[in-house]
């Protein structure tokens, strides 16, 4: 909801292969919640021309691909597709390279939105819609999370410095954290 920023008129595809968690999150999971429909395409192998022509093509609101994917598509020069119905587009997975956050607005009008969890957490971290996004960086804490940089003793560390991305759990645990492996 506060990431992909999904409503009932929105049409969701997510080219993540669905042996990773976020097929899960992005194709079903968040789309449901929401109440959005969700957009499939078979596409054994990634191609940028495939991607770029069906969004030109479907009436496709919010995409989701991985940081390597809008480098190609980049790399491709997807500045002479129109997308008349893209409005929002997230990445995850991977860092996404500022170079291809600035490539991807100057060719398509459209700001990347970067988020940032692990299977056992969803989406902890996030540039969400309406943000301003510096380059580089995971965004803010995602509700219901409590998200701080901490050193090493687990003291929060001064901005800008660097640390470990730390989530409190006490004292009370958020109820989207994974409990424990069986």
């Amino acid at each position: 909801r506060y990431w992909m920023n999904l409503t009932p008129s929105d049409i969701m595809w997510n080219t993540s292969d669905t042996g990773w968690v976020k097929a899960a999150w992005s194709s079903v999971f968040a789309p449901w919640i929401c109440g959005s429909c969700v957009f499939v395409h078979h596409m054994p192998q990634f191609k940028s021309e495939v991607i770029a022509e069906t969004l030109s093509r479907y009436p496709i609101t919010t995409f989701c691909t991985a940081p390597t994917a809008f480098r190609m598509l980049v790399q491709h020069d997807v500045s002479s597709y129109k997308f008349p119905s893209l409005k929002h587009c997230v990445t995850g997975g991977e860092a996404l390279n500022p170079e291809v956050l600035a490539k991807w607005k100057t060719q398509t009008g459209l700001v990347i939105h970067e988020g940032y969890g692990q299977t056992e957490t969803v989406t902890i971290c996030a540039n969400m819609k309406g943000t301003k996004i510096k380059p580089g960086s995971l965004g803010r804490a995602v509700p219901p999370y409590d998200v701080q940089i901490v050193d090493e003793h687990g003291a929060v560390v001064p901005a800008g410095a660097e640390g470990t991305i730390a989530v409190r759990v006490q004292p009370s645990r958020p109820f989207c954290l994974f409990s424990e492996y069986l």
